[in-house]
């Protein structure tokens, strides 16, 4: 059995085309990331367009990653994300990209095609960046864009089995990020931005309502309630502060009360909106939360990424492959 050579993973997410590169060793070799363009004042974008960036993206992003390993080993499988959840008929259309050329260039090498859903690319870059091996039942936080899901996770051997333990009713995490920074005139996604604004707050934050029943939190209210204020408050620092607190606060109610319901031992916060410090700050300091053992993925690898699915392939090569 060749003990040398790579997996390439590939996720095509709402607004970033990834591939990485891990060798059989799990070290990263490469990650490239290409943001899909959003025009000033949208707030995201059509699937249909997105798929059409990814298609472009892919050929041009696979190029450098392909040099790092000319005359060092050759590709023995390939990873895509595929679709959104690890559940029956999850389905979104720019997983299609990541597919396509996967199950292409796998068929063309002659070389196993593994396929895994966006989220648990998401959940397994977020344990392999902070180094940490699970192989029991435990929470994870899964905060973006789009998705702001409790889930309780059990480890398989081929991937992960999710339970969804609570989350958003209405706006995810993300979306209240991006509609309130668009409306300041941010470029979309605006948590980058966003968060350079709040780090120069030093007062008091707007006192949003926080709308937290069981595992159940809603976002519209909040939204809802600094759209009418915004022509009031004169701080675009303040209102990014206030923003991202209303965040901390929502999400350390939610973890509680998951935690609650389902007494495990350890919780993994991953997602795009994971990497925000104010989030952090705010949840790690709960006094609610103190006994709770809780995992921050690595900033570099909360937002989309094919760390995770390279990551997931890699572990279904080595269970088949005694190398």
């Amino acid at each position: 059995m060749n003990k040398s050579g790579y997996i390439l993973g590939i996720d095509t997410s709402n607004y970033t085309t990834s591939l990485s590169l891990v060798d059989l060793m799990g070290n990263l070799v490469d990650d490239i990331r290409m943001m899909l363009p959003v025009e000033l004042g949208n707030v995201g974008l059509r699937q249909s367009d997105a798929l059409f960036h990814h298609i472009k993206n892919i050929p041009q992003a696979s190029k450098p990653l392909m040099d790092n390993i000319k005359l060092k080993g050759e590709l023995v499988a390939i990873a895509a994300a595929t679709t959104p959840r690890p559940v029956k008929d999850s389905y979104m259309p720019v997983f299609m990209a990541a597919k396509s050329y996967g199950e292409t260039i796998a068929n063309i090498l002659q070389i196993p095609f593994y396929e895994f859903s966006h989220q648990e690319g998401h959940i397994e870059a977020g344990i392999w960046s902070i180094d940490r091996k699970v192989n029991k039942e435990f929470m994870v936080l899964h905060i973006s864009g789009g998705t702001t899901e409790l889930l309780k996770v059990d480890k398989t051997n081929s991937g992960y089995n999710i339970e969804i333990a609570g989350g958003t009713s209405d706006l995810s995490a993300g979306q209240f990020i991006d509609r309130i920074g668009v409306k300041l005139g941010l470029p979309f996604p605006a948590g980058p931005t966003l968060e350079e604004l709040a780090l120069k707050w030093r007062g008091n934050s707007i006192e949003i309502p926080v709308s937290v029943k069981q595992t159940e939190v809603s976002f519209s209210g909040p939204e809802t309630f600094l759209r009418r204020k915004i022509n009031e408050i004169k701080s675009k620092e303040q209102i990014a502060y206030s923003v991202f607190s209303c965040i901390g606060s929502s999400l350390s109610k939610l973890i509680i009360n998951g935690f609650n319901k389902y007494p495990l031992e350890d919780i993994i916060i991953v997602g795009g909106v994971a990497a925000n410090s104010q989030i952090k700050s705010l949840i790690k300091g709960a006094k609610k939360l103190q006994n709770i053992n809780i995992h921050f993925a690595d900033s570099r690898y909360c937002s989309d990424n094919a760390v995770g699915i390279a990551i997931l392939g890699l572990n279904n090569y080595l269970r088949r492959n005694k190398v």
